[in-house]
């Protein structure tokens, strides 16, 4: 008897949906998206109201066909993507694709993968919900037409292979925002006074305690006038005041908390929280894990009422419901929350971190708040009329801290509240010593992954699915880049009155604006920004990203026609994109730093073709000899100061000799390298070339020569090892071969040497059809059978699907005529060298 055949997006999910449903069904996975827009003319048709054009890539050929025969076997097929707008529209594609009609199928929703919600969710089947589908193909087309027409502006406008979307370089423009608030933020100082007092605790030990002088002392001079003024005095408590106090836990877990959480409990980016919560969900272990409710069905209360009222008792429980910011919300119908309150924790390590996490949140927000008596006391000083304060907090009950405390993003906050011993008004205090001490006001701290998602969701820029992929783009295209920063030593002023009621003056260093995994923008990504705030305002302005937002949801409302929307926002962005290429002027990025002194020649920092650069001279002069020095890697056109520039002129540099031979340290096109003998060996990132010196650079040459060294030979030519960009290899005849798993890098023998180069030369073998070296065009066998690899490009054979056999036999003009149809002018460029001449000409110069 045939089965049912429901479609899940992931394997994983398959599985764990297979055994809860039994024999009445066939789970299987279309692994994601089956779908996407052609290339051509963007995949959309402008004149037929936005009308996307949809293919199967290459790669989900294999799964689409194996989905067809099972889709005729079946009984009848149902879809059960996820349940956002995403899943939706992987639904409506494989009903597409499979030929089944959207207003018959089966499509059923859940946002746990437990057996009572899919029992119930295929009791209960649904159709597909087009307004969702349409949501989501708005969000497509829109940010397909702004990457699509932005993107070769910027090629043309700033420079070439850049890409600019709807979200992303808005994100980008948040952070260049604060970096630029950050660099021009001068810092001000003033004096905080503190006093320290003896005492004695309710078990008559002696303690020392704390209270706070006026708010802010704005001078030296002013701190030491008030200091002055406490000569010889006697301090007397002068009232107490004790007010309760509570603490209210935070709301479950939705994708953007989680992110945020996990960054400052777990160490987390974005990216890798979304693995790990996809991986739990997939597994049954939490509900959905996009979202940006904050609800809890009845059934999960009940089960953390219990969990709770087990565990710690009744007086620990006290229900709650918390409201969504966002009250379009639509995305998910509850919190991330586990599946089962009884499961406390989960096998895999990374896995259990985050589940319990999420597990001790989820319980938390249901707990009775932390209750606290706070104390403040005010304090006399018997030579002028000013008062200090002190403050203390004394835990009564500890509700839902006995299980959890949220995170904060201000690293900089402390806190300040303590216990204060028993007083009583009128008590004369122990003076131990005052200080005033020199503080300094902060700029705003740099984003972190996660604080970037608080802000880009308090702004309403994106939504729960758009978060991670979008900091991991904007990375990834270098318009920002993820690191640390060394803090700056700054001197700070401290004055103490003793006991004995003298007034001491030192001072001491403290390390400043050192910071962890920020988000700092390159200078690419300063340039970028500021031509796209200079010619695209509207599509760069936050609160009109946001707007774009609050339109897909009405439309997955079904409130508003997508095409239309689109619409509205297209006509007048396509004329922008045509002024802007039309009228603008080539973005230069360049900051004048100043002269040489010795020549008068002009000194620049600008954005160069390999990076940001310095440049003395003039390249308009064809009499000049410019040179050319790369930025250090935590350097910015932007700050960078003359001095610092002129420091960068010092390359070349010989550092000595070693075994009779000159060491050279440098900078070239791929990084700064060790020149000894024909041998130029790159610096690792953490080397500073202008700092390397002799035993350092040779430590890097024997370090080459040791991974140089020959581990066997083949056919009588050496053999070595190493590791790069897609992990360890073998070399031998310029051949690359990567080490696959079974194979122990550390211990290759010669066995697993001649195996490994063996397997090499047979698959190049099977690998070339025909091959033209001189035209750099050959026909290869790929995966999805034979292809045209012109250069780095790797084309399609067109006019029909060519069997190996029928592509040796194709003649070389035919193959060209091909390349020429999908890559136009390809041979064009190759007839006109002139044009490339007076280039060449001058790139030597910059060399030299």
């Amino acid at each position: 008897m045939s089965k049912n055949l429901l479609i899940v997006e992931s394997p994983a999910k398959a599985k764990t949906i297979e055994k809860i449903l039994g024999n009445d069904f066939d789970v299987r996975s279309c692994y994601g998206h089956i779908r996407d827009l052609e290339k051509d003319d963007m995949g959309i048709d402008l004149n037929n109201h936005y009308l996307p054009r949809y293919k199967v890539p290459e790669d989900k050929l294999k799964v689409v066909s194996e989905l067809k025969s099972l889709a005729k076997k079946s009984k009848e097929v149902w879809l059960a993507s996820d349940e956002d707008r995403e899943g939706e529209s992987i639904s409506w594609h494989l009903a597409e694709v499979l030929g089944l009609d959207p207003k018959e199928t089966k499509r059923i929703v859940f946002h746990e993968i437990t057996a009572p919600a899919i029992k119930k969710a295929v009791a209960n089947p649904r159709k597909i919900n087009m307004d969702l589908v349409n949501a989501q193909q708005a969000r497509r087309v829109l940010d397909r037409l702004v990457g699509f027409e932005l993107s070769p502006v910027l090629w043309k406008k700033v420079q070439p292979s850049l890409s600019a979307g709807r979200v992303q370089s808005v994100a980008v423009r948040l952070i260049v925002d604060r970096e630029r608030e950050i660099n021009h933020f001068v810092p001000e100082s003033s004096y905080k006074v503190e006093a320290f007092f003896a005492a004695k605790d309710i078990n008559n030990k002696p303690v020392t305690f704390k209270a706070e002088g006026p708010s802010k002392v704005a001078t030296l001079q002013n701190a030491q006038q008030f200091l002055n003024t406490c000569i010889n005095a006697n301090y007397t408590v002068a009232s107490i005041e004790v007010k309760p106090a509570k603490r209210t836990p935070a709301a479950p877990f939705t994708t953007s908390t989680l992110q945020q959480e996990a960054s400052r409990k777990l160490g987390y980016g974005v990216s890798k929280t979304m693995l790990i919560a996809q991986k739990l969900y997939e597994h049954g272990h939490i509900t959905y894990m996009r979202t940006d409710s904050f609800n809890l069905s009845d059934t999960a209360l009940a089960d953390i009422s219990k969990e709770i009222n087990t565990a710690f008792g009744n007086k620990y429980h006290q229900p709650r419901k918390f409201k969504n910011k966002n009250e379009s919300a639509q995305e998910a119908h509850e919190a991330i929350r586990p599946t089962y309150m009884s499961h406390h924790t989960v096998a895999d390590e990374d896995g259990r971190r985050l589940y319990e996490l999420i597990w001790k949140r989820t319980i938390a927000s249901q707990m009775s708040d932390a209750e606290f008596e706070k104390t403040t006391a005010k304090i006399n000083i018997s030579t002028n009329k000013e008062q200090l304060a002190a403050t203390g907090e004394v835990m009564k009950f500890d509700g839902f801290l006995k299980v959890y405390l949220e995170g904060r993003d201000d690293e900089d906050e402390e806190d300040t509240e303590g216990m204060l011993p028993p007083l009583s008004i009128g008590q004369v205090l122990d003076f131990k010593e005052m200080t005033a001490t020199e503080k300094f006001t902060r700029a705003a701290a740099r984003y972190t992954e996660a604080s970037l998602v608080k802000k880009m969701e308090e702004l309403g820029i994106g939504r729960p699915s758009t978060y991670a992929p979008t900091i991991t783009t904007i990375i990834k295209r270098n318009y920002v880049e993820k690191r640390d920063k060394d803090g700056v030593k700054r001197q700070v002023n401290i004055l103490r009155l003793t006991a004995n009621n003298e007034i001491e003056k030192s001072m001491l260093m403290e390390n400043t604006g050192a910071e962890k995994a920020k988000l700092f923008p390159t200078d690419l990504g300063l340039v970028v920004t500021d031509f796209l705030n200079q010619h695209f305002k509207k599509v760069m302005d936050f609160s009109f990203t946001a707007k774009i937002e609050e339109e897909f949801d009405q439309i997955a409302e079904g409130k508003i026609i997508w095409s239309n929307m689109i619409d509205g926002f297209y006509k007048p962005f396509h004329t922008n994109i045509e002024n802007t290429l039309e009228t603008a002027e080539r973005a230069k990025g360049e900051r004048e730093l100043g002269f040489v002194a010795e020549t008068g020649k002009k000194v620049i920092a600008r954005m160069g073709k390999y990076g940001p650069m310095v440049q003395i001279g003039d390249t308009s002069d064809e009499n000049e000899k410019p040179r050319f020095a790369k930025l250090k890697a935590n350097q910015s056109i932007e700050t960078i100061t003359m001095d610092q520039a002129m420091e960068l002129f010092q390359l070349p540099r010989s550092l000595g000799e070693y075994n009779g031979e000159e060491l050279i340290v440098n900078i070239g096109r791929f990084g700064p390298y060790v020149k000894y003998k024909d041998q130029f060996i790159s610096l690792a990132k953490t080397d500073e070339p202008l700092e390397i010196d002799v035993a350092r650079a040779v430590e890097l040459i024997e370090q080459k020569n040791q991974a140089d060294a020959a581990i066997g030979y083949f056919d009588k030519k050496p053999v070595t090892k190493g590791k790069g960009r897609f992990g360890p290899f073998i070399k031998w005849d310029d051949l690359f071969i990567n080490i696959p798993k079974g194979f122990d890098y550390d211990h290759l023998t010669q066995a697993d040497i001649n195996t490994l180069i063996e397997k090499k030369l047979e698959k190049e073998a099977n690998r070339y059809i025909q091959q033209w070296p001189t035209e750099k065009i050959t026909i290869e066998n790929g995966r999805w059978g034979p292809f045209v690899r012109f250069g780095k490009k790797m084309l399609k054979l067109t006019g029909k699907k060519y069997t190996a056999e029928e592509a040796a036999t194709l003649p070389l003009e035919s193959v060209k005529a091909m390349i020429e149809a999908q890559v136009p002018g390809a041979f064009a460029k190759k007839a006109a060298p002139a044009k490339k001449a007076a280039p060449k000409k001058k790139a030597a110069v910059k060399k030299k």
